[in-house]
């Protein structure tokens, strides 16, 4: 294993769309996506390896709690707010540039609100609510411009 794959020394002030981002699919999963468990460890597992990009698939669950899990198949689920604060806690471990949440939103709207409210609640000043217009992909902020913040993708 080389050291040097360990360090920056790239330019991190280009805009965000400018570079690759090691992204996970499925990333709740800890096996295959038909009967596997849900875990939200495996949020902790893969920011730790330097993944960026993590994919929650919310859906609407029993006491107004929104849960995760691979819609339409026999996966467990687990709570969105678990999710969250597993996130919180690890997404700075590795490094301080910016976390994606691609979010897929199967949620009604009562528990999409539940959602925006947990991801204030436990992201606080760390989440971008900064609004980007898509016209012009020059003008997203760097990665460097970005250190430290969550971002949502939906």
């Amino acid at each position: 294993s080389n050291p040097l794959h360990r360090e920056v020394h790239q330019d991190m002030e280009q805009p965000l769309c400018h570079y690759f981002i090691a992204s996970s699919h499925n990333t709740y999963l800890s096996g295959d996506q038909l009967l596997s468990q849900s875990r939200a460890e495996m949020y902790a597992r893969v920011l730790q390896a330097g993944c960026r990009c993590v994919e929650v698939d919310c859906w609407d669950g029993p006491d107004g709690e929104p849960v995760v899990h691979h819609g339409y198949t026999l996966t467990s689920k687990i709570l969105f707010r678990d999710v969250a604060e597993t996130i919180n806690k690890y997404a700075f471990i590795k490094n301080e540039f910016p976390v994606i949440l691609s979010i897929e939103n199967h949620c009604s709207i009562q528990q999409q609100k539940k959602i925006a409210q947990y991801l204030k609640e436990i992201f606080g000043d760390k989440l971008d609510l900064s609004s980007v217009i898509t016209g012009d992909p020059r003008q997203l902020p760097s990665p460097q411009d970005l250190k430290g913040k969550i971002l949502v993708k939906v």
